[in-house]
């Protein structure tokens, strides 16, 4: 009995172990780039809930230092507003309407009856009344949590924002300043503050506060009947307000976030001071400040110091390696550099553009922007130059040699031969580049009219389009003599340096990003994610296992392979990272050291579509493990890479392959061994 109890234990660990290994074998989301744009905040006990333009809204439970998306449901990802009202959560949208949720975010359902306009601006609770402003109908209000809704008097105008003091409700408009409602919105008066457009109202006690366009903030200290402007050390328009006792803050559109501790009387700068903080609020000691691109910033001291903390949905348009130092390119928030493969992210100097592409020369590291065309870092982005491309959007570069190429949007290609002190541009002008890719003597430019082959860097180029059946050519990369060029349908091989194009099984995605090592060619689309393909593009494998949505891959230089990593940026969800070992498949189920090489047969062998193979290796060494057909063409690389001692297994799929017999070989060393397994469809 204590044998069989002893087997079945050793025999469950075994099974765990395998389960564990499988599991792990996933995308996982990098530490950063941290941001996105946060345009409200709501607090429910202990959790706060951010809302994000295009993003959709984000939960934390641990004061911010994790965030986990929260869409299910949520038809409008641009969220302008948040509002709690005991266990109900409404998120108002810019196009789909309001939208509540009864377990924090994790599930949204649609409450629009009776919403004559579904553009929301605005929420605020009162009671048992919510309340949202809309753009153009003005105020709607709602007494069965959102199950129907009224539209209020005020009803013709902009409605920006919404406050509660007491049983007093105020509105702030677009051009009409601030309307006051004393019956839950039945009846409003315009106040003497009436001809200024409101972009932001907060509550302290008896003292309303209105942020206007034009600067200028205003206190009433009577519920409207007066207001006065209360400016003093303040600068910038301001875009939300927060309270926590006597300290009011306020966040601005170009200089950060400004206390005052007497009502208005004077205000001062914090710390964050060179931000766009669209969002405020507090949590116990906590502020939290929402900023337009860099995401959430923490402060746990009014605003003495600040941290910016996890909310990963950048996005992230290019990345590449310089020695052990990873490179992104965001947009709109410049280059962040991270040393510990992913565990973290700085932002470098170049941080308020969108770098769209980046190549490295040497220690030379340069960045295309948007209107700012190149620049150029030499100390790993703690200092970066402007060269002397400029006042173009720079959407490409390749380096060759000491030669460096940009290609730009409506202007072609720039060549530079001496690290961007002077550009000139070459035979392409009326062009917009969308990739560069270089291949011995040979430039190859990606353009919306095909592809472009140059031999004499850039000064003449020839069209290498022959086969290629759509010529809006988004990414290029090289591998020996294959080139592949992603399209807006699919993948394209040529083999002979651009005069002929075949298209390959990957044939109806928008590819943007195109990155190969070895055989292993991955591909990035704009619709399914990320595809693996280790036959030439003979045959493709969906590769998205642990992605929260299925990921938009930027139409730019978004896949990376360095540190024995695969690095992925997305839209709106940063950088997701994986071992390159187990994106191929190669799970290591076992650890334990064997007792020599073993290559065992395939299961389920025959096999429809896809079959597993497990090999024993006895100490590290270099693998291969290579599939043949019948006739000994080489059919798909499985393994080339080193591995440790212990058992592993990985998966071949033979969806698009005929029937018949197949071999598969391993070697390592002087060991080679090779089975056979059959596909019967």
């Amino acid at each position: 009995m204590e044998k069989k109890i002893f087997l079945f234990v050793n025999l469950f660990i075994l099974c765990f172990s395998f389960v564990t290994n499988y599991c792990i074998a996933q995308w996982m989301q990098s530490n950063g780039p941290y941001g996105g744009n946060i345009t409200s905040f709501a607090i429910n006990g202990s959790n706060i809930i951010a809302g994000t333009n295009g993003n959709g809204v984000f939960l934390s439970t641990n004061n911010g230092t994790s965030w986990n998306p929260v869409n299910n449901g949520l038809i409008s990802k641009d969220i302008q507003s948040l509002a709690v009202s005991g266990n109900n959560v409404f998120a108002g949208t810019l196009s789909n309407g309001v939208y509540l949720s009864t377990n924090n975010g994790v599930n949204w359902i649609a409450v629009n009856n009776g919403l004559t306009n579904l553009n929301i601006k605005s929420l605020a609770v009162s009671g048992t009344n919510i309340l949202t402003g809309t753009y153009g109908s003005g105020v709607f209000r709602s007494t069965n949590n959102g199950g129907n809704w009224t539209q209020t008097a005020l009803n013709n105008q902009i409605v920006n924002e919404l406050a509660v003091s007491g049983t007093d409700i105020f509105a702030g408009t677009n051009v009409s300043g601030v309307f006051r409602s004393t019956n839950n919105g039945v009846n409003w008066i315009q106040t003497i503050l009436s001809t200024q457009t409101i972009s932001a109202l907060g509550v302290s006690g008896n003292n309303i506060f209105a942020g206007t366009e034009n600067g200028p903030v205003f206190r009433s200290t009577n519920n409207g009947v007066n207001w006065t402007q209360v400016n003093s050390g303040l600068s910038g328009i301001v875009f939300s307000f927060a309270v926590s006792g006597i300290n009011i803050f306020a966040g601005t559109n170009v200089n950060g976030v400004y206390l005052s501790t007497n009502n208005g009387g004077n205000w001062t700068q914090t710390t964050l001071n060179n931000q766009f903080v669209s969002a405020l609020t507090v949590s116990g000691i906590n502020l939290f400040a929402g900023t337009n691109g860099r995401g959430i910033f923490l402060s746990e001291n009014n605003g003495m110091n600040w941290t910016q903390i996890a909310l990963n949905c950048q996005t992230v348009y290019s990345l590449v390696i310089s020695g052990s130092n990873i490179f992104a390119g965001t947009n709109g928030n410049g280059v962040f550099l991270s040393v510990n493969n992913g565990a973290n992210w700085v932002q470098t100097a170049l941080n308020n553009k969108s770098v769209y592409s980046l190549a490295v020369s040497g220690n030379n590291i340069f960045a295309g922007t948007n209107y700012n065309a190149v620049y150029l870092s030499t100390d790993n982005g703690s200092t970066w130059t402007q060269t002397a491309l400029n006042n173009l959007n720079v959407i490409s570069l390749a380096a060759s040699g000491s030669n460096i190429f940009a290609g730009t949007l409506n202007f072609g290609i720039y060549l530079s031969t001496n690290n961007g002190l002077n550009w000139t541009q070459t035979a392409l002008w009326y062009l917009t580049i969308y990739s560069l890719a270089v291949s011995g003597n040979n430039i190859f430019a990606g353009t919306g009219n095909g592809v472009y082959l140059s031999t004499n860097n850039g000064t003449d180029w020839t069209t290498a389009n022959n086969g290629l059946t759509n010529l809006n050519i988004l990414s290029l990369a090289v591998s020996g003599v294959n080139i592949f060029a992603g399209t807006r349908n699919g993948v394209f091989l040529s083999t002979n340096d651009g005069t002929s194009w075949n298209q390959t099984s990957l044939n109806n995605k928008s590819v943007g990003s195109i990155t190969i090592n070895g055989n292993n060619i991955f591909a990035g689309t704009d619709s399914s994610g990320i595809y693996l393909s280790t036959n030439n593009g003979m045959s493709w494998i969906q590769k998205n296992e642990g992605f929260i949505n299925t990921p938009i891959i930027p139409s730019m230089n978004a896949l990376l392979i360095a540190n024995n990593y695969i690095f992925a940026g997305t839209t709106n969800y940063s950088i997701w990272q994986r071992s390159y070992s187990e994106f191929i498949g190669i799970l290591n189920i076992s650890s334990e050291i064997p007792n020599g090489y073993n290559l065992h047969q395939n299961y389920p062998n025959p096999f429809n579509p896809a079959t597993k193979i497990r090999f024993d290796i006895p100490n590290s060494s270099n693998i291969k493990l290579i599939v043949y057909d019948i006739l000994g063409k080489e059919i798909s690389v499985l393994a080339d890479e080193r591995v440790r001692s212990g058992t592993y297994e990985v998966e071949f799929n033979g969806e698009n392959l005929p029937s018949g017999i197949y071999f598969y070989r391993l070697k390592s060393g002087n060991y080679i061994e090779t089975k056979s397994m059959v596909l019967i469809k």
